[in-house]
């Protein structure tokens, strides 16, 4: 609309109200037609002026008393109030005058719902949608839908949208609507078998295709998803969010070099996004191309400078490279935002702990086990830093309170059979290597990477050798 009809418009409008004051203290004679009256109602309704929008309404029907419109409007506007008794009376009243107008049945529908009477509701859905036809019962699926989202009626939202897309198959809207609510509710089996049946009929239908890869995809049949998603971007070679989806599929599939290829073509489709970089960053790391993927998390990093886990994703691919102190800039960078995250303090200890600057390490690591007292993951990077400190005592310690606080956990007696053959108790830690042993003998390379000077004492050698052989015969 230009400016000069908005102007227009907006004059009329003024000029109804004013006759609609005028006529209401009795000023004016004006006419005012049914017409008008219905757009005064509105207006007032979208100012959320509801008492002058029924009070219009009212004075409306003063002067058309068998107006099925006006009723409709004034039940509307009751239903807002919360005054629904009232509503159904001005509704089935209105149904006298004009039994076929859509907005009844809905409206009755929302009342019903609103007075927790959804059987009754269902019964005028059914009545409804059995005598409707062609647009009009499109039309009153689609209205309807709403109502029962209002009313958090998910289930029935789905039911209507079902009905719309065999009605009216090739409905952009019902389509575009029945995907977001396949996956809400569930309902993939049902959203493959009616997006089957529109594509025997209308096989170019890409949306059609869209949505049936979208629910297998739900089901996480991911070969038969992309497959869908190639047949929608065959019909429509520019069709972004297909391209989108058909590459986190190929990334649930591992197949990274697949899904860089096609969300890259996101990239060329649309606005630049910092998920798609992301998501192109972290495909080129699973494929050890760090570089590569760096850049990508850079470019999100631009986009979206307040997600620390982009600065972090940047400091793993310094770390993969051993370039611990770019790392540790990137790891300042997302600790500036989130200072406490276990994995930031995690990243931090372990490029310090590189740098041999023990002390530093040991601060991030001990922030891990004062906030997050019942994370091993912290407890080990403290014990194995003071560990490679030099720091025995202190390192068996806390290796006891940990297993104090968290119980005997298998990683936990190795590092503490480990710190016991330092500390030159070694009975006391044959003793507890057999207990780690027994628990989990798969953690022992653990403890040999912390301590591989162990594999020069025989007595551990021994026990070691002589665990696994038994082990074995019970195998």
């Amino acid at each position: 609309m230009s400016y000069s009809a908005f102007q227009h418009d907006e004059n009329d409008m003024n000029e109804l109200i004013n006759a609609y004051q005028n006529l209401k203290i009795g000023k004016s004679h004006y006419y005012l037609d049914e017409d008008s009256f219905e757009k005064i109602i509105q207006f007032y309704d979208e100012k959320e002026n509801l008492k002058e929008a029924l009070t219009a309404s009212e004075i409306g029907l003063e002067q058309f008393p068998y107006s099925a419109q006006l009723m409709i409007k004034k039940a509307d506007i009751l239903v807002a109030l919360q005054k629904f008794e009232e509503a159904l009376s001005v509704i089935e009243l209105a149904e006298l005058y004009d039994k076929n107008d859509l907005d009844i049945y809905v409206l009755k529908i929302e009342i019903y719902l609103a007075m927790e009477k959804q059987d009754e509701a269902t019964g005028i859905f059914l009545e409804a949608i059995n005598q409707l036809t062609g647009e009009d019962k499109v039309d009153f699926l689609m209205e309807v839908a709403d109502v029962f989202d209002d009313y958090e009626e998910f289930e029935k939202v789905f039911d209507c949208l079902k009905l719309t897309v065999e009605e009216s198959p090739t409905n952009e809207e019902a389509l575009y609507k029945i995907c977001f609510w396949t996956d809400f509710t569930g309902r993939f089996e049902e959203s493959i078998n009616i997006h089957n049946a529109i594509i025997d009929e209308h096989p170019y239908n890409e949306i059609a295709w869209f949505n049936l890869a979208a629910a297998y995809q739900g089901l996480k049949l991911y070969e038969k998803a992309i497959d869908a998603y190639q047949y929608a971007v065959v019909i429509n070679e520019k069709f972004d969010y297909a391209y989108r989806n058909m590459g986190d599929a190929y990334l649930r599939l591992r197949k990274y070099k697949e899904a860089i290829e096609v969300l890259e073509k996101v990239s060329e489709l649309s606005m630049p996004e910092d998920v798609i970089f992301e998501a192109i960053g972290h495909c080129h790391q699973r494929l050890g191309n760090n570089t590569q993927a760096r850049g990508f998390y850079k470019k999100a990093s631009h986009l979206n400078p307040e997600d620390s886990k982009l600065y972090y994703k940047i400091a793993v691919t310094y770390m993969a490279e051993n370039h611990w102190q770019n790392a540790i800039k990137y790891l300042e960078d997302a600790m500036s935002i989130h200072n406490y995250s276990v994995e930031y303090n995690l990243a931090m200890g372990e490029c310090k702990m590189h740098l041999n600057q023990f002390k530093d390490a040991c601060f991030f690591f001990g922030k891990i086990v004062s906030k997050r007292s019942k994370n091993i993951q912290g407890w080990e990077a403290l014990i194995r830093c003071l560990f490679k400190a030099g720091h025995y005592k202190e390192s068996y310690e806390q290796c006891i309170l940990a297993i104090q606080l968290l119980g005997e956990k298998p990683l936990l007696l190795y590092y503490s059979s480990a710190l016991l053959n330092a500390l030159g108790k070694t009975k006391q830690a044959l003793i507890t290597l057999e207990s780690a042993l027994r628990s989990n003998s798969k953690l022992l390379k653990k403890m040999l990477d912390l301590s591989p000077e162990i594999l020069r004492n025989p007595l551990y050698v021994d026990l070691i050798g002589h665990y696994k052989k038994t082990n074995n015969k019970k195998k």
